[in-house]
């Protein structure tokens, strides 16, 4: 069965209030076309509400914009909590699963499986700092949730060096962030797979774990 990355559908009228449906829309349309190529006019257009209304929820487009990064931080947030990485007993395989699941939702179009807040950063992180510290705090955020799995199979295994349970969490955000990169270099989703198959390498060479001989699925 295929799982993907939270995306709402193209019916916002029956997904709730305006204010829903103007983050949904922004959550869709955003990740196609970027931040800056995406139009007031547009997401009031998508998500069937007026500029009147879009003006009453958001005071300018970048207020939107950091309301879609806030909204994305909670939606995946619960999208991940009760993904199926955190079923095994040892920390290590959660960490390794974690790393299979996400290699798992790399399907579909670019749009289904790349990050919100991965886009909007890149474009805006100079001209506002208010999108890119909400961004910052999505990724920052996940990146956490994994500390505690590294940290126990850190101490479990005996391991340590000059790198710690929060720098290898940031370090498998830099991997995913940056396979979405290439795979929108490279309009290839299998690139992005490729890098993934690296980062597990890399955590079984860290913890001494003999690699799998077939690929992650």
């Amino acid at each position: 069965m295929k799982v993907f990355m939270p995306r709402p559908t193209r019916q916002f009228p029956e997904r709730g209030d305006a204010r829903t449906r103007l983050l949904e829309a922004a959550v869709e349309t955003i990740r196609t076309k970027g931040f800056t190529a995406t139009s007031v006019d547009e997401l009031c257009q998508a998500a069937a509400v007026t500029k009147g209304s879009f003006f009453h929820h958001f005071k300018s487009k970048e207020d939107l914009g950091v309301a879609a990064a806030r909204h994305w931080a909670e939606t995946t947030t619960a999208f991940f909590a009760s993904a199926p990485y955190h079923a095994p007993d040892d920390p290590l395989e959660r960490v390794l699963a974690y790393v299979a699941f996400r290699k798992s939702i790399i399907q579909g179009e670019l749009a289904e499986f790349t990050c919100l807040v991965g886009t909007m950063v890149q474009e805006v992180y100079a001209s506002s700092p208010a999108i890119r510290d909400a961004c910052g705090e999505s990724i920052f955020g996940h990146a956490a949730t994994l500390e505690a799995d590294i940290g126990a199979a850190m101490k479990a295994r005996r391991v340590s060096g000059d790198w710690t349970a929060e720098s290898l969490a940031r370090h498998t955000q830099t991997v995913i962030q940056g396979a979405f990169v290439l795979a929108k270099a490279g309009n290839s989703a299998a690139l992005a797979r490729e890098s993934l198959d690296h980062l597990d390498r890399y955590i079984r060479l860290l913890f001494g774990r003999p690699h799998k001989e077939k690929a992650l699925s």
